[in-house]
């Protein structure tokens, strides 16, 4: 028997316009008659849970994308606001080597305006001496021994830390107490 290029390979007729086998049905649909209420209840119902999960998943996406919009941003906003804290610590650190300098009022100047700048976008100082080490908050580069202070206490600020809000920018580079060992 030969084939034809309507009737290839399967023994399935091809759609002559897109050269696709017809899939074979099980059923003749003369031979199963109209759905009845029941069947079309059911489809009708199956219909609409895909629907509703559907309009679930989107929103989820929806909420999911806004969430994800909002991380980036402020991640970069964050990132922006680090590097601009580089730029107070240079300006600190001009203004300890030279304390009878000339330029040390334009610096003071210069720093309370970047302080200024920082307070408005919500950016606040963290890490003072006296108050408790928080490793959320604190990095600690330095313990000293001092029997005077309780253990754990702030000592003094090598590098002052910023935050905004609850979320730490960048953590206080601090020195620690911490008691003296018994002999």
């Amino acid at each position: 028997m030969q084939s034809s290029p309507e009737n290839e390979g399967n023994g399935h007729p091809r759609d002559p316009s897109t050269g696709v086998a017809e899939p074979e049905t099980a059923v003749n649909e003369s031979e199963a008659g109209p759905p009845t209420a029941g069947e079309l209840a059911d489809a009708l119902a199956g219909m609409e849970d895909r629907y509703k999960r559907a309009v679930a998943d989107l929103d989820n996406y929806r909420k999911r994308s806004a969430r994800d919009f909002d991380r980036r941003v402020e991640d970069a906003t964050d990132a922006l606001q680090r590097e601009w804290l580089e730029a107070v610590d240079s300006v600190e650190r001009a203004l300890r080597l030279e304390p009878e300098s000339p330029l040390l009022e334009g610096l003071r100047a210069v720093l309370e305006q970047m302080e200024a700048i920082l307070a408005r976008r919500g950016i606040q100082r963290i890490g003072a001496p006296g108050e408790p080490f928080d490793p959320e908050r604190h990095e600690a580069v330095g313990v000293s021994e001092n029997a005077d202070i309780p253990d754990q206490t702030v000592l003094d600020v090598a590098r002052s830390g910023f935050a905004v809000g609850d979320r730490v920018l960048r953590p206080a580079q601090v020195i620690v107490s911490r008691r003296p060992r018994e002999p």
